[in-house]
């Protein structure tokens, strides 16, 4: 049946692509077929003109059915790998060049018949029948060119046409929904466009993975208790979404998606707690559009999942402690019942502080500076003396121990690999590396420079990934609130906030005069910052000075408009020194160059590949044809996780390929470790522009070598 099918398919394509040529279709089906758009783009533009605000809605759902339609309709291709007929049928017809990318179902019949019910939805029945026609024509016009098959249009038709009746059906829930939920309704549909819009953006590869992304990767390949530098979380996760989606980008992308989102809905949740809907909703779409935040619904690395944990902290910490205030309330009233009120009550305050201790516990997992969360609650506690009574209950300690628990794998890894974390993280952190030379005073002016130049790009840095509008407005609040609590509500609520926000600031500033300080490394502070901001600002946009509503609103705009510029930083034009993206691109085409090398030496026996830079080992191992084992030689840099893994000591008589950053010689002592090598250099460029340039050593017969021991941590 099958087979018949697949002769039908062929037959059909041959009467098209051949037996219908004419002089009219080879010179219109090409111009269809690549300027269809125009005719969309014509039809929106008379909707605008002619039915005015009525067109807005269909235009919008024309927009979302057409962006959908192309993304389902090309992760379809890949799921179903069909080959183009221009490729495989002898006698096919090209009038157009014949794409390398797969058949079914065709992208071009799936977004024009996406449009046929989007467009015309509450408009005139002509209309409709204009977008059947243009996507009747786009369809034929794929198959007379010669690069799709029928059945890929049929398929590609169906696609475009029920990702619109679900564009349409859920406008007409989430409208319903709207007059109920307005607020619920308005965060759904935000999350839900923005998480689309991400996958999509994952999925066309517009950045190739990180350094970062790709040696975590490295680690979901070998889970463990730990690791080197970070706990186990991240690669947990990387292992969950590459085991569903694969060992692709898509696989180790999806969990930032995911964890930005539930961010933002739990930080919806404990604004309408504190305050208001409106507060919530603010705050919650105001993590989404904040650079610094933005970037890590797309990337993911430890910060993904960590802004997750830190705010369900917050959220629980929050309900823990209204809980608790709540029971002394009605202890202190004396109206404990025989019934037992106050001991549901008590059970329902443990609850919280039980899942309280789990979350950070998580946290911990995640990313170690989630021990502030313990100071910041400290100093909340120890500010108020009605809130000093909690810390005389057992729930702290209980959340505490249980915190503790749960991050006790990482202290167990610890204790059998020399406590390389600990040794690392003061490495990191610079401790000793500074205050020990404050005696000798030729070095004092130059410290004193140092410290300077490293508070001042700190703090750069901090106004740059929140953008200067926002950074100002949201400090001002926090102190505004913190100075006069009844603006908004009770002393608990901005004390929390305050709490929660600048004692991590305040030590990042202190640190910056000690050690250069990451601009991530704040990222905890603004969560509880966006809440103040939304609840100061945004939520009383209508009753502000005009000034600051404008200034408020420039904010806003200036932080979307940095946020879209570091999507698609090739609309500036910068250049790959200024574009914070260019880290993450170039990989793929050394790992393409790198598989073909290897492919060759393959055929001269056993190998193996390595780099002196965890960065390169790890993007090799994710980009090179069939993601092979891949090695870092020290060769005295710092320790990393490759030297706690199985190295290549063993690979005698084995060939290697050995690839650095720049071009330079072969190091001295992997070229002695080998009978011979071979250079040669491979650069990788983006719009001309350079973007970094590889040494790649072929190297034959390996006879070991002494690698050099760990002279930091």
């Amino acid at each position: 049946m099958l087979e018949t099918l697949r002769e039908i398919d062929t037959s059909l394509f041959h009467l098209i692509n051949r037996g219908m040529q004419n002089i009219i279709f080879d010179a219109s089906m090409p111009v269809i077929t690549d300027r269809y758009y125009f005719i969309i783009l014509a039809l929106m533009i008379y909707m605008a003109s002619a039915h005015k605000k009525k067109a807005l809605i269909p235009i919008v759902l024309t927009i979302i059915s057409i962006a959908l339609s192309d993304w389902t309709a090309n992760t379809l291709k890949h799921l179903i790998g069909r080959i183009r007929p221009c490729h495989v049928l002898e006698g096919a017809r090209t009038l157009v060049g014949c794409t390398n990318s797969f058949s079914m179902p065709s992208n071009h019949a799936a977004n024009s018949a996406a449009i046929i019910l989007a467009i015309s939805y509450t408009s005139g029945k002509w209309v409709r029948w204009m977008a059947l026609t243009v996507a009747m024509l786009v369809g034929f016009s794929r198959v007379y060119i010669g690069v799709h098959y029928p059945s890929d249009v049929l398929v590609g038709a169906l696609t475009g046409i029920a990702v619109s009746i679900i564009v349409i059906k859920s406008y007409e829930w989430a409208s319903l929904k709207y007059k109920s939920k307005p607020y619920a309704t308005a965060l759904l549909i935000s999350l839900l466009g923005l998480s689309l819009f991400r996958i999509c953006y994952i999925t066309y590869g517009v950045i190739d993975l990180s350094p970062d992304e790709a040696h975590y990767w490295e680690w979901s390949r070998r889970l463990d208790l730990s690791y080197y530098s970070k706990g186990p979380m991240i690669a947990y996760l990387i292992a969950i979404g590459t085991a569903v989606f694969g060992d692709n980008v898509f696989g180790i992308r999806i969990m930032a998606v995911i964890s930005s989102a539930l961010s933002s809905v739990l930080l919806y949740l404990l604004g309408k707690k504190m305050f208001d809907e409106k507060t919530g909703l603010a705050a919650a779409v105001l993590m989404q559009v904040i650079p610094l935040y933005s970037a890590y619904g797309v990337l993911f690395t430890i910060d993904s999942p960590f802004i997750f944990f830190w705010v369900l902290s917050l959220y629980l910490f929050w309900r823990a402690i209204e809980q608790q205030s709540s029971n002394a309330a009605v202890l202190s009233l004396g109206t404990r019942s025989a019934s037992g009120e106050s001991v549901g009550a008590d059970h329902s305050s443990l609850l919280y502080w039980l899942l309280l201790g789990i979350s950070i516990g998580l946290g911990l997992l995640t990313k170690y500076t989630m021990a502030f969360f313990y100071i910041c609650a400290l100093l909340f506690l120890l500010t108020s003396k009605e809130r000093r009574g909690i810390l005389l209950t057992k729930y702290p300690y209980i959340c505490l121990a249980l915190s503790l628990i749960i991050f006790s794998p990482v202290i167990i890894w610890n204790v059998s690999h020399n406590w390389v974390s600990l040794k690392h993280t003061a490495g990191q952190a610079h401790i000793s590396e500074q205050w020990s030379r404050l005696g000798e005073s030729p070095v004092v002016t130059v410290i004193s420079e140092q410290w300077l130049k490293n508070f001042s790009e700190f703090l750069g840095s901090q106004i740059g990934v929140i953008t200067p509008i926002l950074f100002g407005l949201m400090f001002y609040a926090v102190f505004k609130l913190k100075t006069h609590p009844e603006l908004l509500g009770t002393k608990l609520k901005t004390d929390f906030l305050f709490w929660f926000s600048i004692p991590i600031i305040a030590f990042f500033i202190l640190k910056s005069f000690h050690g250069k300080v990451q601009a991530n490394w704040a990222l905890p502070a603004y969560a509880a910052g966006f809440i103040a901001l939304s609840a100061m600002f945004i939520s009383k946009l209508q009753n502000l000075k005009k000034i600051t509503r404008w200034t408020l609103i420039a904010g806003i705009f200036i932080s979307l408009m940095v946020t879209a510029a570091a999507h698609y930083p090739a609309v500036l034009k910068l250049s790959p020194k200024m574009d914070p993206t260019s880290r993450a691109r170039g990989w793929k085409e050394l790992g393409r160059e790198v598989s073909r090398v290897s492919e060759d030496l393959s055929k001269k026996g056993e190998f193996f590949i390595f780099s002196d830079k965890y960065q390169v080992s790890s993007e090799l191992a994710f980009y090179v044809n069939r993601q092979p084992v891949t090695y870092c030689v020290n060769l005295g840099r710092r320790m990393n996780q490759y030297d706690l893994w199985h190295g290549f000591d063993t690979f005698v008589n084995f060939n290697a390929v050995f690839v650095t950053i720049d071009d330079v010689q072969m190091p001295a002592e992997v070229g002695t470790a080998f009978d011979r090598c071979e250079k040669q250099l491979f650069t990788v460029y983006s719009k001309d522009k350079k973007l970094r340039g590889y040494s790649i050593f072929t190297c034959y017969n390996f006879k070991g070598m002494l690698q050099k021991g760990i002279n930091s941590y």
